[in-house]
């Protein structure tokens, strides 16, 4: 019997765990990137850049069951977060041609929202207009929901949870947000983004429903100095040695000031997926004892 497939379109950290995932349940699993050299020995591996026309037409070939998108930007320019991600959907929307997998997975990012003042979102709020990096993604989306593809978009939001982490060394140099006022912070730890993505997965194979759109966050928005707090007491940062630094973490790559929101995973949840890092403690706990002796 032939082996369910899956390709992985800008193959990661997403795509290298769920992808592992898989090909332990049997499944045939493929990744392109351009680098093919990170990805398992397990995978089959196709070299290609997404963000250029013309290079993906070996993924209409293979015929892939499923298809998870991972794109980034191609640099931290408005240019390069068109190049990664609006051009990546078209490119990928015109070498499938014909064929259509049984579900296709663009994964987004929950900066597409307009809400600025620490605000609750769902999947239907409204989606930002003065963001040029935030567009370039809300296009990429349009382009898949409009397409006439088993589509779903989920949007993940500060996914954590690897050895390293641009939070954990800024909490390691005590540079800390301050507690006031308030600024709301969502995330996810990395294996329930690969989890979450399985079980959309296996909803699909047994033959329910999938949303359009799902907000990948966990169950918890917090406070960033909450969070910053009791990161720097989980690691024995003597409060003396904290800098309270009012712009940490609060500025885009262009330098702009920022808002906050707060996630729902309303959809998540009643999708029937149950997080394995319902909140920020218990996940940067696994992360800090993973971390361990270090």
């Amino acid at each position: 019997m032939k082996s369910k497939s899956i390709l992985f379109v800008g193959c990661g950290d997403i795509g290298v765990r769920l992808g592992g995932r898989l090909h332990a349940s049997g499944w045939s699993v493929t990744g392109l990137r351009r680098d093919v050299s990170r990805l398992p020995t397990s995978f089959k591996a196709i070299a290609a850049d997404y963000s250029r026309a013309g290079e993906l037409k070996s993924i209409a070939p293979p015929a892939p069951d499923y298809l998870v998108a991972t794109c980034n930007p191609t640099e931290r320019s408005v240019a390069g977060y068109e190049q990664g991600f609006t051009e990546g959907a078209r490119n990928i929307l015109e070498a499938l041609g014909s064929h259509r997998p049984k579900a296709l997975f663009w994964v987004s990012s929950t900066r597409v929202y307009a809400e600025r003042d620490g605000g609750w979102v769902n999947e239907d709020s409204p989606l930002s207009k003065d963001d040029p990096r935030a567009d370039a993604m809300i296009r990429a989306e349009q382009l898949m929901l409009n397409s006439s593809h088993n589509v779903s978009v989920i949007r993940f939001a500060g996914i954590y949870g690897g050895v390293g982490g641009r939070l954990l060394d800024r909490i390691r140099r005590g540079e800390l947000n301050p507690e006031l006022p308030v600024r709301y912070s969502n995330r996810i730890h990395r294996e329930d983004c690969a989890g979450f993505l399985l079980h959309l997965i296996e909803r699909v194979e047994s033959g329910q429903s999938i949303a359009p759109i799902y907000n990948g966050v966990d169950a918890e928005p917090s406070p960033q100095g909450e969070v910053d707090r009791w990161l720097a007491a989980q690691i024995g940062l003597p409060a003396e040695a904290a800098n309270v630094n009012a712009d940490s973490g609060q500025r885009t790559g262009a330098g702009a000031p920022v808002g906050h929101k707060r996630c729902s995973n309303r959809l998540l949840t009643e999708s029937g997926y149950e997080l394995t890092y319902p909140d920020y403690r218990v996940g940067y706990a696994a992360a800090l004892a993973a971390k361990a002796p270090e």
